[in-house]
């Protein structure tokens, strides 16, 4: 979704004028912008957080040509999801309604030997 998708579901749901529900969307986003270049968090409940974070001065590489190359301080924004929204997408994820989850690569145990599940002569 693009930031005209935004304003324009907006002025839709909400039966506002299209320049309205664009000063809306813009002032949210310049609000929120000008909130984390002063250092002030951001937070939504439901939703998830913005945050600034620190990087310190580091020597680096240039991937092309392997030169040392000086990266110099910087600070950056970081999203954190929030707790309800992390739900919503995975619970999402197996169609609606599905409360099923994937389980992460690596974590289910595979099947032995002997373990009485399947048969393992198609392995």
């Amino acid at each position: 979704m693009t930031k005209a998708d935004l304003i324009d579901l907006i002025a839709e749901r909400t039966k506002l004028p299209h320049g309205r529900a664009e000063l809306l969307v813009c002032q949210m986003f310049d609000s929120m912008v000008d909130a984390l270049s002063r250092g002030e968090g951001i937070e939504i409940r439901g939703f998830g957080s913005f945050s600034i974070r620190a990087y310190k001065e580091y020597q680096g590489r240039n991937p092309r040509t392997g030169d040392a190359v000086y990266v110099r301080p910087k600070r950056l924004a970081f999203f954190k999801v929030g707790k309800e929204l992390r739900e919503r997408v995975n619970n999402g994820r197996g169609g609606k309604g599905s409360k099923q989850s994937t389980p992460p690569t690596g974590s289910a145990p595979l099947p032995t030997a002997g373990s009485g599940s399947e048969p393992l002569s198609s392995i």
